[in-house]
């Protein structure tokens, strides 16, 4: 196998934290494709990429199962997530503890990452209990299986179907064929102005914001992952993977300051500078951080509620899931 750094694939999707990849900012050959699931199916199925973005989830699910990749502590997608939370207006939920007994729905598998972190705060937070509300699973927008390409762990007391043949969630939602939905994509027929259906808490920023000043979590839902084979190989990989990114990431978000200068002129988002401003107030210089440490509470968190949701055996560690050479970060 060619393994000069030229010769690396690497798949993900085209963020701000990614784009000085594309544009040349490493020596390789860097792809995207439509969707996300479509990028991970292609590195779970196929093995397709040498260096990849991966859901946590998805990668946790198969750690045992000979997935031939390992987690590098670089994260290019995370998203508060008090805001995933939709109900149907006329289903008498005005808050966390009316979904219980509930049916709700949730995109392609039980335990997405937004899945895993919306039921996690919900119980932290609210006290609410996953197992007591019935989970349909299928598409958000087009009738679609569970994700064939994943294994689909829940706890035996939890209430997990398949959405009916020809239906998709958001359509379903919005009919009150059911009750509520957690999605990491904001449904048409909200984006429509739909009247009936609306968000769990429609002013969700002050609550993110307050949440993640009480306990220093900003939710990851998505990592970077390489082949293991190549770490052997290449003892440098990790650490010039992990630099590579960092730069990109820090590209963007110079970016943004640079633009302060002149109000964010570049983007036709209206107010885009006293929102950098807040940021840079709240998240002390460094809004997106890589590495363990910096992670490591919102890690830890994540790792315990994959763990009582019924999607690992037991409670992984962080030392357990990423490459070793990069622990110390």
């Amino acid at each position: 196998m060619d393994t000069t750094p030229s010769a690396l694939t690497i798949g993900c999707f085209r963020y701000d934290t990614t784009q000085a990849l594309f544009e040349g900012g490493i020596d390789a050959k860097v792809t995207t494709a439509p969707t996300l699931p479509e990028i991970f199916e292609r590195v779970i199925r196929e093995h397709e990429f040498d260096v990849a973005e991966l859901g946590l989830t998805f990668y946790l699910r198969l750690l045992d199962e000979g997935l031939p990749y390992v987690a590098l502590p670089i994260f290019p997608n995370r998203v508060f997530r008090h805001s995933c939370v939709f109900v149907n207006t006329h289903a008498g939920i005005t808050g966390p503890a009316d979904l219980a007994g509930r049916t709700i729905g949730e995109f392609g598998t039980y335990g997405q990452d937004s899945g895993v972190w919306a039921k996690g705060i919900l119980a932290d937070e609210y006290g609410f209990a996953p197992e007591r509300s019935r989970w349909v699973i299928g598409g958000l927008e087009h009738p679609a299986p569970p994700f064939g390409f994943i294994p689909h762990p829940h706890p035996a007391r939890a209430d997990v179907s398949e959405a009916p043949a020809g239906k998709a969630l958001g359509a379903m939602l919005e009919a009150g064929e059911i009750d509520a939905l957690f999605s990491a994509n904001v449904p048409q027929c909200v984006l429509d102005g739909s009247p009936n259906v609306a968000r769990l808490f429609p002013d969700f920023e002050p609550l993110e914001r307050d949440y993640h000043r009480r306990t220093g979590i900003f939710p990851i839902m998505h990592t970077i992952v390489v082949r293991r084979e190549l770490l052997t190989e290449r003892s440098e990989l990790a650490r010039e993977l992990y630099t590579a990114f960092s730069a990109a990431k820090d590209t963007a978000a110079d970016r943004y300051r640079r633009d302060r200068r002149l109000y964010q002129v570049p983007t036709m988002v209206p107010w885009l500078d006293a929102l950098v401003e807040r940021n840079e107030e709240q998240f002390a210089g460094d809004w997106w951080p890589y590495g363990i440490e910096a992670n490591r509470a919102t890690l830890d968190t994540y790792l315990r509620y994959h763990h009582e949701q019924g999607l690992s055996e037991r409670r992984l560690r962080v030392e357990e899931v990423f490459a070793p050479a990069l622990l110390g970060t």
